[in-house]
């Protein structure tokens, strides 16, 4: 079983990584059309706060006292879940903006 600190380390990970893509988009939408340009940035506005969403969950997880984190992390999985899926779909209307 995984333990505190490991899942910890896994989460902090993923953000550091999401932070990095989502700059990676933000240029991507600073070069865009100024019609694109406008759909870039809600689409960001939206990751970011799924973005902030997970880093509230991560941080309530440091702050869990015993074992009260696990319970948490089964919120926190749903959270990473969702985020993933809205980040994929967000980058395949990058491409197809891009590439259409």
């Amino acid at each position: 079983m995984t333990t505190r600190d490991e899942y910890l380390d896994k989460l902090k990970a993923k953000l550091d990584e999401w932070d990095a893509d989502i700059d990676a988009l933000q240029a991507k939408a600073d070069a865009a059309q100024a019609d694109a340009r406008a759909r870039y940035e809600k689409q960001m506005q939206e990751l970011r706060q799924m973005r902030d969403d997970a880093m509230s969950h991560y941080q309530d997880m440091q702050d869990a006292a015993g074992d009260a984190w696990r319970t948490m992390a089964d919120a926190a999985e749903k959270s990473w879940r969702t985020w993933l899926d809205a980040f994929d779909q967000a980058r395949q209307r990058f491409r197809q903006d891009r590439d259409g």
